[in-house]
């Protein structure tokens, strides 16, 4: 198995993995009402602090690297993370809010088309499923489409942590890619 470590193994890029995973954990068991008492609204502060401000920190230090994939991702999600804290707990409808997480969506898939490394990819292309089931469950007023959203963003928040783990511990970010198999031959 490959262990490539070299992408995404700077101490910026694992601090804002760390800060994007714990910050869609907590978002994402928040929605899913899998632990009692426990709502979205709880993650605010954590999204305030951690999902906004550290993560645009993380953003700005990245640019300082001339990192700017991971710069412009978590500047971005920081702005966005911190943007949603402060409105939580706001009058707004069900419309504005579904409006804001579709928006929200699309700048995850922009970062997700982007490129980058797998576990990357991965856990945009998870949040962006995550913010689109949201938006519509706000839309449609649908709890149950709230928790499949709630859930993504979990199994996004899970490879953003996985893939910050991976870097400090050395262990693989990469799927072993499969030979060709007999008589067939692979070229590039």
């Amino acid at each position: 198995m490959d262990n490539d470590v070299s992408a995404g193994s700077g101490t910026t890029t694992v601090v804002g993995r760390l800060a994007l995973g714990i910050t869609l954990l907590a978002f994402g068991l928040g929605h899913t009402d899998v632990i009692d008492g426990v709502s979205a609204a709880d993650a605010v502060s954590l999204a305030h602090y951690v999902g906004g401000v550290a993560l645009f920190v993380a953003g700005l230090f990245a640019f300082r690297d001339r990192d700017t994939a991971s710069g412009t991702a978590y500047s971005v999600l920081g702005a966005l993370w911190f943007t949603w804290a402060v409105t939580a707990g706001t009058t707004m409808s069900a419309n504005a809010a579904g409006l804001f997480l579709l928006l929200f969506a699309l700048v995850t898939l922009s970062l997700t088309l982007a490129g980058g490394d797998q576990l990357t990819q991965g856990t945009y292309g998870l949040f962006f499923v995550s913010l689109v089931l949201l938006a519509i469950a706000e839309f449609a007023t649908s709890g149950s489409l709230t928790k499949v959203g709630g859930w993504f963003a979990v199994a996004a928040g899970a490879v953003a942590w996985y893939a910050a783990t991976a870097a400090l511990a050395h262990w693989p970010t990469v799927l072993p890619r499969r030979a060709a198999g007999r008589g067939v031959t692979a070229t590039g």
